[in-house]
């Protein structure tokens, strides 16, 4: 189970190394190109809580299986594809099986251990797949394109995936079925609101904000998505519970998370691009680049609940927050001329530190005073909100990008060739985009600063272990 787990965490990033090599194989536009990342993120995060909800009413093993099997066959098309349409759609497919697969595997493990010692140490090994996939991932994604191709980013999944459909009738057990309803309505909503708001971002940045595809895209959006909140509030087992929005403090936290994660994921694509493009560095040195934002991320993560009862969790968001916006403040600032060492490695520990310090706290924040009845769809809320959020952000600054460089090609700088006029477009619309990237920080501070109060920051009522099971399952 932690196997097909690492594998569908590994999926959100391993792949960000290797867009370059993807856009020249398959012929992307530059805009285009984040739709391998939204592809995955958006039907992932978008049928994340119903496939929790699925996993409580038809089995969570037999969900667990399915979206493992879907998951597959899915790397393989993508694997295969001679086109960007196949890519796209083979990303798409799987994250529906990442979000029926991922849901089960923490019921599972809750399920097949023990309370004790041992469900103690199964879900610290779940804890470190989960904080160390994504990481990992932009180190792999680096090594497999370098010394195979970047098609065995997706590749690697078929063997693994096929082991683990194998493997799991003999170790895993069913579990009994729940009574419920699917929220199926809410869950499509949501995801073709979301969608078709990306892509008129998309759509913006290559042809314009005065695009008529652009525009029906957003008009799109805003209908579906206030569809979604009609059927939300009528529902009666609703996917998304609007009275977790209820609360001021909870409802910050999840804005917060929602700017922060939109900004972190443009740091990922944009960086990729700027490592190989401008840099010139290869795929295996660009996911070695990365490392430092790793390593401090993770030693960060690891310290932040020791720091959390000295000095409370507002503060530590708050200073967490300082040196992410130093980060991209820093990285707005990049020039063709940048060296890793005097523009890259700086903003990178940054920016390493800054979210290993906001997360842990962040997501307290989150889950606090949340009843037990409803710890799980808060806990499965904030897991779509970031996946979401990334796709919604990426989609932003991909729009702010595409602006930027249309803007920097019509007024080319005298006296360069067109090679070096190229990369100076290119250049200055990353730079854009960190910069707006700085801004969404800085709101999210502000979020924090106004919104997040401190003496509401205190564990909910845990639960009884068979609400407990039932709220994780969900």
């Amino acid at each position: 189970m932690l196997s097909a787990q690492l594998m569908i965490i590994l999926d959100m990033t391993v792949v960000n190394i290797a867009l370059p090599h993807i856009q020249a194989n398959l012929h992307f536009s530059a805009t285009s190109l984040s739709w391998v990342l939204n592809g995955y993120t958006l039907t992932s995060g978008g049928l994340l809580l119903l496939g929790g909800r699925a996993g409580d009413i038809l089995g969570r093993r037999r969900m667990f299986t399915a979206g493992i099997g879907l998951f597959t066959l899915a790397s393989l098309v993508g694997g295969l594809a001679g086109d960007a349409g196949v890519l796209v759609a083979a990303r798409a497919v799987q994250g529906v099986g990442g979000a029926l697969a991922s849901p089960a595997v923490l019921a599972l493990i809750v399920t097949s251990f023990p309370e004790g010692r041992e469900r103690t140490r199964a879900l610290g090994i779940y804890m470190g797949v989960i904080t160390g996939g994504s990481s990992l991932g932009l180190v792999l994604g680096g090594v497999i394109t370098e010394w195979l191709s970047w098609r065995w980013v997706l590749f690697i999944n078929v063997p693994i995936g096929l082991a683990v459909l194998a493997i799991a009738p003999l170790f895993v057990g069913e579990t009994p079925r729940l009574p419920g309803r699917f929220d199926l309505a809410g869950a499509v909503t949501a995801t073709v609101g979301v969608t078709a708001l990306v892509y008129g971002f998309i759509r913006a940045a290559a042809s314009g904000w005065g695009d008529h595809l652009a525009l029906a895209a957003f008009g799109t959006a805003a209908v579906v998505l206030t569809l979604f909140v009609l059927i939300e509030t009528r529902a009666r087992q609703p996917i998304t519970p609007l009275r977790l929005f209820t609360d001021v403090s909870r409802a910050g936290s999840f804005v917060a998370r929602l700017l922060l994660i939109a900004g972190m994921f443009g740091v990922f694509f944009f960086l990729t691009q700027f490592l190989q493009k401008i840099m010139g560095f290869s795929p295996l040195r660009a996911g070695v680049a990365f490392l430092p934002m790793t390593i401090a991320l993770f030693a960060v993560s690891r310290a932040a609940p020791r720091l959390m009862p000295r000095l409370g969790p507002k503060p530590l968001m708050i200073a967490g927050m300082l040196p992410a916006i130093a980060s991209m403040a820093w990285l707005s600032r990049v020039t063709p001329a940048t060296g890793y060492w005097s523009g890259i490695f700086g903003p990178m520990l940054l920016i390493g530190l800054g979210m290993g310090l906001v997360f842990v706290p962040l997501t307290t924040a989150s889950l606090a005073g949340v009843p037990a009845a409803d710890s799980g769809a808060a806990s499965g809320l904030v897991n779509m909100l970031q996946l979401v959020g990334g796709a919604l952000g990426l989609g932003v600054l991909v729009a702010v990008y595409g602006t930027a460089v249309r803007h920097a090609a019509a007024r080319p700088l005298a006296g360069l060739t067109p090679d070096a006029q190229a990369q100076q477009v290119i250049t200055h619309g990353i730079a854009t985009a960190f910069g707006f990237a700085a801004i969404l920080y800085v709101a999210s501070l502000l979020v924090i600063i106004t919104l997040i109060r401190g003496s509401r920051l205190t564990p909910a009522p845990a639960p009884a272990p068979r609400e407990q099971e039932e709220a994780i399952a969900s």
